[in-house]
């Protein structure tokens, strides 16, 4: 089977657009999504509409709960999220809130032998960040009993292999935050008998046209510069 995981789309509507375009030439089974539809980004509702209308299976993100609660509960309180925060929440439709407060937690699939998890920070926190560098990387892969994690969070991607367990991180559709304003998401392909394989797919897409729709409706210039820098 082959999985297309995307995360961390952040109402970047352009973005999703390009990378469901990928995903659709790659001959892949299903696609999964790890969260966070929604912050940063000037398309919150579009985003929402266009993962409901290809009926992708979604688990809620540390921004899409902090949404729901209309709070800091997930997320960090920083002078960009003061503002993306009450904007989003201002204009999130009343059914599209409704749909990112039931969306699960993680997502656990036993694909040919292979048992998957799907979380958006850890197995431990939706707003844990598992970068390569983290301490506990180790012990907290190898603490889980599925075969594979696959999360998100970071914006960062990262296949790794851990004594017998893997580690998978998509990286972000809609904000990168790796030097590049370009998408990316993960293709891992499970088949029975084989290894497992997966890699991060790198999609172009058209952020300038992300960036006038902000400064149209007044997004913050350091948030509107991110978007091109591929940094925070």
């Amino acid at each position: 089977m082959r999985i297309a995981v995307i995360s961390d789309i952040h109402s970047n509507l352009y973005a999703l657009l390009r990378v469901i375009e990928d995903i659709d030439s790659q001959n892949v089974d299903t696609v999964i999504c790890l969260g966070d539809l929604v912050g940063y980004g000037p398309q919150p509702n579009e985003v929402i509409a266009m993962i409901k209308r290809r009926s992708i299976l979604c688990i809620k993100g540390n921004y899409d709960a902090s949404v729901v609660d209309n709070g800091f509960t997930y997320i960090r309180d920083t002078n960009i999220n003061s503002f993306s925060l009450p904007w989003t929440v201002d204009e999130l439709r009343a059914s599209n809130k409704y749909y990112l407060e039931n969306l699960p937690s993680s997502i656990t699939l036993n694909i040919d032998n292979k048992k998957v998890l799907f979380v958006h920070g850890s197995p431990n926190r939706i707003d844990e960040y598992l970068y390569d560098n983290n301490p506990d990387l180790e012990s907290i892969v190898s603490n889980i009993e599925e075969d594979i994690l696959v999360c998100a969070h970071t914006h960062l991607p990262m296949i790794k292999q851990i004594n017998d367990k893997m580690i998978i991180n998509g990286g972000s559709v809609g904000k990168p935050k790796n030097g590049s304003p370009d998408s990316t998401y993960a293709i891992i392909d499970i088949s029975k008998g084989r290894s497992v394989k997966a890699e991060i797919r790198k999609v172009s897409y058209e952020y300038k046209r992300t960036m006038k729709d902000m400064e149209m409706k007044k997004f913050p210039s350091q948030l509107v510069h991110s978007y091109e820098t591929g940094y925070e």
